[in-house]
């Protein structure tokens, strides 16, 4: 990387509002490891989410139960990305394990996607559980992060990125086919 580019990506502040880095990182899905991009994605709504690690406790309930309920973030036209610093090769045993799982886990291995989402705990060397919820047109519209204790909601997930998808104003607790409180 040259100094004006690193220079660049040092400057680049993640903020609701604002466009996310980019993400390019190599990943498994269904037997296949490639590299997968945000940009691979171009038009849809990306669920990003970081888990700490592969092979833990609290990770495999979240990974299974998002991939349950993918035909619903699909059907939002979003796609789900699941995140972690372990290696692909780790996530393809893991997997073998769990089973397949109906979207792609990628490997930051060198943390530094981990970095630029302000994600990564350097002296554990893993990451919390967050999510980032970005709209088709690559900006950031939800950060939402939880300490390795607490798994997230999945019905929560969708609810978020359902309401961003009506345009307008929607009140604590709205859901699909309630009203909101008009344009934003």
């Amino acid at each position: 990387m040259d100094e004006n580019m690193m220079r660049r990506c040092c400057e680049q502040k993640l903020q609701i509002g604002k466009t996310v880095p980019g993400v390019k990182l190599e990943g498994y899905y269904k037997g296949e490891m490639k590299d997968f991009s945000l940009e691979d994605y171009e038009g849809k709504w990306i669920v990003l989410f970081f888990y700490p690690l592969d092979f833990t406790f609290v990770c495999p309930t979240e990974v299974v139960g998002i991939s349950e309920r993918h035909s619903e973030f699909e059907e939002l036209n979003a796609q789900v990305l699941g995140i972690s610093v372990d290696s692909v090769f780790s996530h393809e045993a893991w997997c073998k394990e769990l089973g397949d799982l109906n979207y792609p886990l990628l490997s930051d291995l060198t943390k530094q996607v981990s970095r630029d989402y302000n994600v990564l705990l350097e002296d554990k060397g893993m990451t919390t559980r967050a999510t980032f919820i970005i709209s088709p047109d690559g900006i950031l519209k939800s950060i939402m992060v939880n300490e390795h204790d607490v798994g997230r909601n999945v019905d929560e997930l969708l609810r978020v990125v359902k309401a961003f998808q009506t345009g307008e104003l929607c009140p604590m607790n709205w859901k699909k086919g309630k009203e909101t409180l008009g344009k934003a």
